[in-house]
Formats: structure tokens, C-alpha cells, sequence
């Protein structure tokens, strides 16, 4: 049995809805880096969908990318977090004013 097109955009779409909102009202930066994450997974769900029902591969090597781009992301972020974390002890983003000096 195929699973239809409008199923996979929609579980694409509610994800990408709530890595939205987790970015725009959380204040953890470790919530908001994984609400990212969330997102990007939302648009490989989605790529891989359009290539499946189009009968390509395209999308799938794009998705491909896409998670490797964000595992880059993840590793530097982790290191950033770490760096954060010495300096000061929250991980608030209201709080963190590293750059203000």
C-alpha cells in the first residue's frame, strides 16, 4: 500500500510548524538549536517525498546534503555552546551578551 503524497507534506509541514515555534518562544539555546534541527529534518522529509512520487533521485541526494550540512551545524554549535558555557553559566539567550562586551 502507498502511503499518498499529502501525508508526507503534511507530517513535513507540522514538523517545520513546531521547530517554528520552538525557535521563536523558547529562550534555551540548546532548545532553539534543536528546534533547527527540526526544521531542516521537515524540508529532507519533504525532499525525499517530491522524489519518490516523481520517480527521481534527485531530491534524495539534495536530502542527502542536507543532513550532512546540519551535522556541520550541530558540531559547531556544540563547540560554540562549550565555549559559551565557560564563560558564562546559562545558556539563556537573553543573557548571553558575549558580544556587548
Amino acid at each position: 500500500m502507498m502511503v499518498p503524497l499529502y501525508m508526507y507534506l503534511a507530517v513535513g509541514a507540522a514538523l517545520f510548524i513546531i521547530g517554528a515555534a520552538g525557535v521563536l518562544l523558547r529562550r534555551n539555546l540548546l532548545i532553539v538549536l534543536m528546534s533547527l534541527e527540526l526544521m531542516l529534518n521537515s524540508v529532507s522529509i519533504n525532499l525525499v517525498a517530491f522524489s519518490s512520487f516523481q520517480g527521481e533521485f534527485r531530491g534524495q541526494i539534495v536530502a542527502i546534503f542536507v543532513i550532512a550540512i546540519t551535522a556541520s551545524e550541530v558540531a559547531i554549535a556544540l563547540g560554540i555552546l562549550v565555549a559559551l558555557l565557560r564563560n558564562k553559566p546559562t545558556l539563556e539567550v537573553d543573557e548571553i551578551t558575549i558580544m556587548k562586551g
